[in-house]
């Protein structure tokens, strides 16, 4: 006899395995593109890299002149993420935890290897830090960095405080978008400065720039000192060395934008891990969701 709830329960069943094994699956195909664009790309120099798509590695620290420190704990750090949680009681009287803060820095660090330098944008990247902590307190931010012991008397407070950083100093690999800039003003804007110059001594720029001597400067006359502001500011540029700025930042096109301190083959066997168990776990959905629809048409009577 058919059994109508025992029909629904098992189509629930299935759709919930279905989709679990999809997204499972999807995750498995990410991870061998990860892996690929790892095995594919390979290490160049920060000096000599083109641009585009690089995997570096080198050594991190703050950028000159800036100490970063964790926001919860007061470590030193190049790279942080926190997140804190409360307790409460929901309306069955069980312990659940609300999310009521977090951040991720998003300050670019320096990244140095045996050739040159260059800054590092961790925004958008997927971090594995060097430390990762889990402490509890009684107020909304954490009073000292997490205790070197754990207790589990400290389940029974009511905050819980998440922190995971990059520690200054850390070899790390970095595969991401590699762009370079000029770091100047802009010659516009340097040709805007001159020219505010010049107008505070309206006598010479009369005797240099009136050439009807009409007592101002016209039109044409003010065409002639804007080529003359420029052709001043360009000839200076030209005799001072201009320095380069170089980041690695979020790819544009979709491509991984890592930031580990693993190796290459580090991270490769991680990224196999990772390959195996989704595909493992999607395969017992994909079956779990085979078994409920043939449980479900069983109780349906089809």
């Amino acid at each position: 006899m058919p059994n109508h709830n025992s029909g629904v329960f098992f189509w629930s069943a299935a759709a919930f395995c279905g989709l679990a094994s999809a997204y499972i699956l999807s995750r498995f195909l990410a991870f061998v593109r990860r892996d690929r664009f790892i095995a594919d790309t390979p290490l160049a120099k920060i000096r000599s890299a083109a641009q585009g798509y690089v995997r570096f590695e080198g050594r991190a620290t703050a950028p000159p002149g800036q100490n970063m420190v964790a926001p919860l704990s007061g470590r030193a750090c190049v790279w942080w993420h926190y997140e804190i949680t409360r307790r409460y009681e929901n309306s069955k009287g069980e312990t659940e935890w609300s999310r009521i803060d977090f951040e991720t820095s998003v300050t670019p660090f320096t990244l140095s290897d045996t050739d040159g330098q260059c800054l590092v944008g961790p925004v958008g990247a997927d971090v594995t830090p060097t430390a990762s902590d889990v402490w509890s307190g009684d107020t909304a931010r954490p009073i000292g960095p997490p205790p070197e012991q754990r207790s589990l008397l400290t389940l029974q407070h009511e905050y819980r405080y998440t922190e995971r950083i990059i520690a200054p100093g850390t070899h790390l690999s970095v595969l991401g978008d590699f762009r370079s800039r000029s770091e100047d003003s802009g010659i516009d804007e340097q040709v805007q400065k001159v020219l505010a110059s010049w107008k505070h001594d309206q006598a010479t720029l009369l005797q240099k720039f009136d050439r009807n001597h009409d007592g101002r400067i016209d039109a044409d006359e003010w065409e002639a000192v804007r080529a003359a502001a420029r052709a001043e500011v360009e000839s200076s540029a030209s005799h001072s060395p201009t320095e380069r700025v170089s980041v690695v930042a979020q790819t544009k096109h979709g491509e991984p934008f890592l930031i580990s301190p693993l190796n290459e083959q580090e991270v490769r066997r991680r990224e196999r891990r990772f390959e195996a168990v989704s595909l493992i776990v999607s395969v017992i959905f994909l079956t779990l969701t085979v078994w409920a629809i043939q449980k479900a048409l069983t109780a349906t009577g089809n």
